[in-house]
């Protein structure tokens, strides 16, 4: 099956039989991604008398509890609802799930303080202007070792709140990184980035959308793609999410 989209004036198409998905597998134990301290991912039996939600541990079926921090263990799409003190919900925020989207690949500069950041310049020369509603970054380095780090503590790349005002400039309503987070670990609480990205709190974008800790593999090449932006229908600032792409070829 394929959908069709304009780019630049041409028509392009998807094809949706070829995902290529950008999420990390949320599975229990310490070899998956974990950042900000949080408690690692979880999964327990409902035990109620004789019944034990297990089959492993015989019972009918398996029913489950599970204990996540949506931010801190896996892949995850967060609305305005994360920084602000009105109470946004990502189940409200974002309401249309297809989006023309931007694949870039960028190596983040160090610093005078010595922190890996991508910069406003760097966004500058690699999409010249030009970037559709969405816009996934990936970091370089790119090894696999990203689905399974532990970044509490290790002080993460992240990205200048100029490079987030140059792309608020253009039009980006969704953002994708494969970072824990888009400002710095530890910032004294200003969250620069987020902050400019939602125009937080004096013009909030209540429709617009980070994603962070998605994982692209070296042999998606950077270009553009049609993405299906997945969430769970959570009434909180946050969930679990599943990013996936689809090329695009341009369609005589």
């Amino acid at each position: 099956m394929y959908v069709h989209t304009p780019i630049n004036g041409v028509l392009h198409r998807a094809d949706l039989n070829q995902p290529l998905d950008i999420a990390i597998p949320l599975k229990e134990g310490a070899e998956t991604v974990n950042c900000f301290y949080a408690p690692l991912f979880e999964t327990a039996p409902v035990v109620a008398g004789d019944f034990v939600g297990s089959t492993a541990q015989g019972g009918l079926v398996n029913f489950l509890n599970l204990r996540l921090n949506p931010h801190g263990n896996g892949t995850h799409t967060e609305c305005v609802g994360h920084i602000a003190r009105e109470p946004y919900a990502i189940n409200q925020c974002l309401k249309k799930f297809h989006f023309l989207a931007r694949l870039v690949s960028v190596y983040p500069t160090q610093n005078v303080n010595g922190d890996r950041v991508i910069q406003r310049s760097q966004l500058e020369d690699v999409l010249e202007g030009e970037c559709p509603e969405a816009l996934v970054i990936r970091t370089l380095p790119n090894t696999d070792d990203k689905t399974r780090r532990h970044y509490s503590g290790t002080n993460p790349p992240y990205l200048h709140h100029e490079a987030i005002d140059y792309l608020v400039e253009l039009g980006v309503h969704h953002l994708l990184v494969d970072l824990p987070s888009v400002d710095r670990e530890e910032d004294d609480g200003k969250l620069l980035a987020h902050r400019a990205f939602w125009k937080y709190p004096d013009a909030v974008r209540t429709n617009c959308t980070i994603s962070e800790l998605i994982f692209v593999k070296n042999e998606i090449k950077d270009g553009w793609y049609l993405l299906n932006l997945q969430i769970a229908s959570f009434e909180i600032d946050v969930s679990p999410s599943k990013p996936v792409l689809y090329a695009l070829e341009q369609h005589a």
